[in-house]
């Protein structure tokens, strides 16, 4: 039997009109994220002699050294992934000047021969099609075309899905938030599309960081609002740099 076996949910693809019975395929993200809390408690779990301070004390110093290292122009690559600094962005001709709006500093990761390999044996099962609920699918940052999580403050953002509507309007608990990693939420004050597909909006001057979109509606279809808010939030964390 298979060590590594992935629940895959089939989603309808809404990108491909011309193709009405296509699908894409979502990894059912059952467990959880685990962070360096729960590697070192892993650790100490198989019986390591460091205590658990110690292994996460180490991890967090990693952190620091990887960050430091990526930032300061240089490759790291451990047993799991390779990251090395790469640049988006094009330039016409010889010039040598940077403009931040078009070339911009990035980072490329990618898959050790170890991880290669385990991903060959990693089996999917296939649990069936999604419930065509409220979800949202994609975000794209309009200026930069990044679909990868990164955007741009005060930027415009592309967020597509499904039930995204935010009904009624004059809730002020409703709208779309960004999360920080403390909790704290900014809200989206300039909507210029508002379509249960689609939403079009104006990024916050958000500092740089990690936060979690989250759609609070109480749309649902038609003109049928649902009784108490939904709050709708997209897997992928979004990245302000």
């Amino acid at each position: 039997m298979a060590k590594n076996i992935w629940k895959i949910w089939l989603r309808q693809n809404f990108m491909t009109r011309e193709v009405e019975n296509d699908y894409t395929g979502e990894v059912s993200t059952v467990g959880q994220t685990i962070r360096n809390e729960d590697i070192a408690a892993l650790i100490v779990k198989g019986r390591s002699e460091l205590r658990y301070e110690t292994i996460l004390a180490i991890l967090n110093e990693r952190d620091g050294i990887v960050l430091d290292t990526v930032l300061g122009g240089s490759s790291v690559q451990d047993g799991v992934v390779h990251i090395a600094p790469s640049v988006q962005g094009l330039w016409v001709g010889s010039e040598r000047t940077v403009d931040p709006d078009k070339q911009k500093p990035y980072v490329s990761v990618t898959p050790t021969n170890a991880l290669r390999d385990g991903l060959s044996d990693v089996h999917m099962e296939i649990l069936g099609v999604k419930d065509s609920g409220a979800y949202i699918g994609l975000v794209t940052d309009a200026a930069t075309k990044s679909v990868d999580g990164h955007i741009t403050p005060n930027g415009i953002i592309v967020i597509t899905g499904d039930k995204l509507r935010i009904a009624p309007d004059d809730d002020p608990e409703l709208g779309i938030f960004f999360v920080d990693e403390n909790g704290g939420k900014t809200q989206v004050t300039q909507i210029s599309q508002n379509d249960p597909k689609k939403l079009t909006v104006l990024a916050p001057n958000l500092p740089a960081g990690t936060y979690t979109l989250q759609v609070v509606t109480r749309f649902t279809s038609g003109n049928t609002l649902l009784n108490l808010p939904r709050t709708i939030v997209y897997d992928l964390p979004l990245i302000v740099e």
